[in-house]
């Protein structure tokens, strides 16, 4: 068995990946997505954190988080969340014979941001994903993303992240 080291600094700020089992497509029903969003409100009550920019695609979740400046307990904080949205949510959570049911892998990927340049990369790829996956030609039109906050704080253009096929011919003689 594999021994998984963190990287933990108070007040860190960390990008993650945490995926649905079996990479199945939970996050296409909206009332999945609005569970989520329960889940995340209650574990920032009791266990505060900043999300710095997020994407829910349908069989995966990217964000970044910054703790506050004396914590460094992320591994918590998905215990709950994973732990919540599974107990928030038993229609998809048990079998036909109503056993339980896995919906998260167990693990999930972390990394320690290190300088502005990551942040901005790490976030530029959470708004990217849902185009690089396929799922909509422009980083706008994906309505589960921090993109649209962005937007709306001035901190993107609204044309940002345009899928270049789109664009192919475009000022082209």
């Amino acid at each position: 068995m594999m021994n998984y080291r963190r990287n933990r600094h108070p007040g860190g700020t960390y990008f993650f990946t945490v995926v649905t089992a079996n990479r199945a497509p939970l996050f296409n029903n909206p009332a999945a997505v609005q569970r989520l969003r329960t889940t995340l409100r209650n574990v920032i009550h009791r266990h505060p954190f900043t999300i710095d920019a997020m994407v829910v695609l349908p069989d995966h979740i990217h964000c970044i988080w910054t703790l506050p400046a004396d914590d460094t307990n992320y591994s918590t904080r998905w215990r709950l969340i994973k732990g919540g949205f599974t107990k928030g949510f038993r229609q998809y959570s048990q079998d036909r014979a109503g056993a339980a049911k896995l919906l998260w892998q167990k693990r999930y990927w972390e990394h320690t941001i290190r300088d502005e340049n990551d942040f901005n990369q790490h976030v530029d790829y959470i708004h990217y994903n849902p185009v690089k996956h396929g799922y909509v030609d422009r980083a706008v039109d994906w309505p589960y993303s921090s993109f649209h906050r962005f937007v709306r704080d001035g901190i993107l253009p609204v044309d940002w992240g345009i899928n270049e096929a789109e664009l192919e011919g475009v000022g082209r003689e």
